[in-house]
C-alpha cells in the first residue's frame, strides 16, 4: 500500500480556502445579523422582563411547562447576548472584500446571487465581484 503525502502547494491551498471561506462567513453573518427585520426589535429592558416573567412562572410549573420555559429562558438569555455583542462590520467586510472573489470562483457563486443574499454592490464592485452574462 503506497502512503499518500500531500504536496506542500495543496496544503497552502487548502489553507488559503479555509481563510477565504472564514472571511466570506465572518461578514455574511455580520450582514445578517444587521438585516432589517419585520416588527418591532427587542429592547435589553424587555427581554429582561420577559426573563424576569419566565422565573416567576418556573417554581410552580409542572415537568414539562418548566422544561419548555427551560428553553424559552435560554433562547432569551441568547437575544440578550445578541444585542450585547455587536460585530465588527468595518472588519468583516475588508475581510470579505479581499477574499470574496476567490472564494466565489472556487465555488461557482454569481454575481446576483451575492446580490440576493444582501451584499450591497459597492462592496462586490470593491471585491472586485461583477456580473457577467
Amino acid at each position: 500500500m503506497s502512503e499518500r503525502t500531500m504536496t506542500d502547494e495543496h496544503k497552502a491551498a487548502i489553507a488559503a480556502g479555509r481563510i477565504e471561506a472564514a472571511a466570506v462567513r465572518d461578514y455574511l453573518e455580520a450582514l445578517d445579523a444587521h438585516r432589517p427585520r419585520r416588527g418591532r426589535k427587542p429592547t435589553a429592558e424587555s427581554l429582561h422582563a420577559k426573563r424576569d416573567a419566565i422565573d416567576a412562572q418556573m417554581g410552580e410549573a409542572k415537568p414539562i411547562k418548566r422544561l419548555l420555559l427551560m428553553q424559552e429562558r435560554r433562547d432569551v438569555e441568547t437575544a440578550i447576548e445578541r444585542l450585547q455583542v455587536e460585530p465588527d462590520m468595518a472588519s468583516a467586510e475588508a475581510g470579505f472584500v479581499t477574499h470574496a472573489a476567490g472564494y466565489g470562483q472556487r465555488k461557482g457563486i454569481q454575481y446576483a446571487t451575492w446580490r440576493e443574499f444582501g451584499v450591497p454592490a459597492d462592496v462586490l464592485a470593491r471585491a472586485g465581484i461583477v456580473r457577467s452574462n
